[in-house]
């Protein structure tokens, strides 16, 4: 987990809801990811997690896909 002090202003943090949405997952397993290391994620006051859209990206380079690639 990170800390908010170490997050750039013009960091987008994505919930696990558009994560999924990007590689066609459900939630949980996004949050599987982020427990076993997989995607570094972040967590808000409330405890919700939050993922740095850069290693979303990176994840979703790896993978052979892109940020605002249709899923159509």
């Amino acid at each position: 987990m990170l800390n908010y002090g170490a997050i750039p202003e013009t960091e987008h943090l994505m919930t696990p809801g558009e994560v999924a949405a990007l590689f066609r997952v459900d939630p949980k397993t996004v949050t599987r990811w982020a427990k076993s290391g997989k995607l570094a994620s972040i967590r808000t006051l409330g405890g919700h997690r939050r993922y740095r859209s850069s290693e979303v990206q990176a994840l979703l380079d790896k993978s052979g896909a892109r940020l605002g690639d249709s899923a159509y």
